[in-house]
């Protein structure tokens, strides 16, 4: 009489790796930006932490989605001449339509650079303003701020202020304020603006205007380089003519001299 073998319990091995696989990314995780604009960061004066802040052009990048379930926005920042990490200057804006709640990201928080140009409070209105405009009545889910190794006090007083400008709350859980955590009711009591004088968003034809007068006064200038060029070689051509002169004076004198002195001693 044969018997059914008993069912097996999974080894504790396989269960452990079943309930450590990582969770899909979401197909919208890696989008790339699909509108592009450009920002001029205003010349400030020099920083004693994060030195000089000249003037400066990057380009503002822009992608959204839409779905019955999930609403995006991301927005990027490119800076000429530098290679920056993937989560770096990079906002992302969740809109959950289930929950009828925003959430602000990425996870590892709001990283810009350059630092203290008010890029990170540029971002941040465009984001509210975006999810006023649909979501005003959403509730803000609220996280944990990333605490960094080299996070000093000013550029965390920095951080605070910029959050509670624009709405949101601050809350640290200890008295060493290691661990904050930041929220704020709904979209609608958040604001959406920022320093309009340190972070211009410059349009195409300004910016083609912006090129052209540029050209306009380098070619200016190239024709008043010109003429002082000339100028220059004008007065050299003088001054060696002067200097042949004055050479001719001197030997004609000493000659005049050498004359004297030999008809006295004659």
């Amino acid at each position: 009489m044969s018997e059914n073998p008993a069912p097996q319990a999974p080894a504790p091995d396989a269960e452990a790796a079943t309930s450590e696989t990582p969770a899909a990314p979401h197909p919208w995780a890696d989008l790339p930006a699909e509108q592009f604009s450009l920002l001029r960061l205003a010349p400030l004066p020099v920083d004693r932490e994060t030195g000089p802040r000249p003037l400066r052009f990057v380009q503002l990048g822009r992608v959204e989605r839409h779905g019955k379930d999930t609403s995006l926005l991301r927005l990027t920042i490119q800076v000429p001449g530098q290679r920056l990490h993937r989560h770096n200057n990079l906002l992302e804006v969740w809109a959950d339509h289930q929950r009828k709640e925003v959430r602000f990201g990425p996870d590892k928080g709001l990283s810009v650079e350059p630092a203290n140009r008010g890029l990170g409070r540029f971002l941040m209105a465009q984001g509210i303003a975006w999810a006023r405009k649909q979501y005003a009545h959403y509730q803000v889910e609220g996280a944990a701020l990333p605490t960094k190794d080299n996070f000093n006090d000013a550029a965390r007083a920095r951080r605070d202020h910029a959050l509670k400008a624009q709405g949101f709350t601050i809350e640290y859980s200890d008295p060493l304020q290691l661990k904050p955590f930041y929220s704020a009711p709904r979209v609608s009591s958040l604001h959406g603006d920022w320093h309009a004088e340190k972070v211009q968003i410059i349009e195409l034809l300004d910016a083609a205007a912006m090129l052209q007068q540029a050209d306009q006064t380098l070619q200016e200038q190239d024709v008043k380089l010109r003429k002082l060029e000339d100028r220059l070689e004008r007065l050299k051509r003088e001054d060696s003519g002067l200097r042949f002169t004055i050479t001719c004076l001197v030997a004609f004198s000493l000659f005049q001299a050498g004359l004297l002195i030999w008809i006295a001693t004659r």
